[in-house]
């Protein structure tokens, strides 16, 4: 499943999760400021609380809205 770490006034947040739905993408959607356990796991993963942060596997991520660098992690043709 993948993740998409976020916040709710974060542009990039929505860009992201908004790419994702045009590729076909299912995602849960974490959002850091209202889920305390997001929060911790968003920091845990990519040592820091910037969003978008876009995992498949809990491991590798993307960090930010980088249409070639989520492709390449999903497995998505550009």
């Amino acid at each position: 499943m993948v993740k998409v770490y976020s916040m709710t006034s974060c542009p990039w947040c929505v860009k992201a999760k908004k790419y994702l739905e045009s590729k076909g993408v299912e995602y849960q959607d974490l959002n850091i400021e209202e889920d305390e356990a997001a929060r911790v796991a968003c920091q845990q993963l990519s040592g820091d609380l910037m969003v978008p942060v876009i995992t498949a596997n809990d491991k590798d991520y993307v960090l930010g809205f980088d249409k070639a660098k989520i492709d390449a992690l999903l497995g998505i043709a550009g």
